[in-house]
């Protein structure tokens, strides 16, 4: 399964749809995780973590809706 991680877009809202440990998990199990650049930002996750979780950050939310099968956000 191909999931993304949109970055949150309503105003303060910090957190983020899937944590690092989440992608991991997923990424151990042979699913592909892209999360948008700056998604963990608001919980000091940044891309680097992201990154090490084997996840490939996309620049744009477009981007993760056209590459993902399935997206985890909190709220739309």
């Amino acid at each position: 399964m191909i999931i993304g991680v949109p970055k949150e877009i309503k105003n303060h809202e910090y957190r983020v749809g899937m944590v690092v440990a989440s992608v991991r998990e997923l990424t151990a199990r042979n699913h592909t995780v892209f999360a948008q650049s700056g998604a963990g930002s608001g919980i000091d996750s940044g891309g680097a973590d992201y990154r090490a979780a084997t996840v490939a950050i996309l620049s744009c939310i477009a981007a993760i809706f056209t590459a993902a099968s399935v997206s985890i956000r909190l709220k739309t």
